[in-house]
């Protein structure tokens, strides 16, 4: 302003010394009004475009925040998908080894009813052979009871198969609740990775086309 008014100054001054005699100075007092209507413009115009760069700048920088998360998102979940394939080999081994106990348990069973059914039989033919024809008189001290050791031969068999099938099903049982644990909490993980990624992309997406509308 105090520019223009020197320059307003030198131009009447210029005008007094070299205006043509019986003509008065011009009028320009019609044009301030344009100059500052076009200044206020010009003025607007440059705050817009200075909030514009603004919004770009901010939209620029939440744009690189939102994909650094999604990068960070994006290796979460592809750690989160490593563990649940670790645990995934780890219950086909729990279950392989649930089959291999099943077979051995199987198989200790029926060898069990094998030693069972030979005792009987054993019992059977020496039942027999005590009402066959050869009769034996001893005077010496009672022998020891066969059937006797045969039966806590056969429970002690039984009481330490017992407990082992026990301690296996225990363990195993206790090892497939672990798992399972795992298990869920990994598939809740990867859903909830899954619904902050769809949340981040379409943020992203929404910054793009503001980015772009800017």
């Amino acid at each position: 302003e105090e520019a223009n008014t020197e320059l307003e100054r030198k131009i009447r001054e210029w005008y007094d010394k070299h205006r043509t005699p019986g003509v008065g100075p011009r009028d320009y007092s019609k044009y301030y009004t344009t100059i500052d209507d076009l200044q206020h413009k010009i003025m607007n115009a440059t705050v817009d475009n200075a909030k514009v760069l603004l919004q770009i700048d901010n939209a620029r920088l939440a744009a690189d925040d939102f994909k650094l998360k999604y990068e960070n998102e994006l290796l979460m979940r592809q750690s989160v998908e490593a563990d649940t394939n670790g645990l995934r080999r780890v219950l086909d081994e729990l279950t392989l080894a649930k089959s291999d106990l099943e077979l051995q348990i199987e198989s200790l069973t029926e060898e069990l009813a094998y030693l069972k059914k030979n005792h009987q039989e054993e019992m059977k033919s020496l039942a027999g052979g005590s009402a066959g024809e050869l009769t034996v008189e001893m005077n010496a001290a009672p022998g020891i009871n066969l059937l006797k050791i045969l039966d806590d031969m056969r429970k002690q068999y039984e009481e330490v198969a017992n407990r082992n099938r026990e301690k296996v099903e225990a363990n195993f049982q206790e090892q497939s609740k672990q798992l399972k644990k795992e298990v869920a909490t990994g598939v809740e993980q990867v859903h909830s990775t899954k619904s902050e990624l769809s949340e981040l992309r379409r943020s992203v997406q929404s910054l793009e086309i503001e980015l772009q509308s800017a």
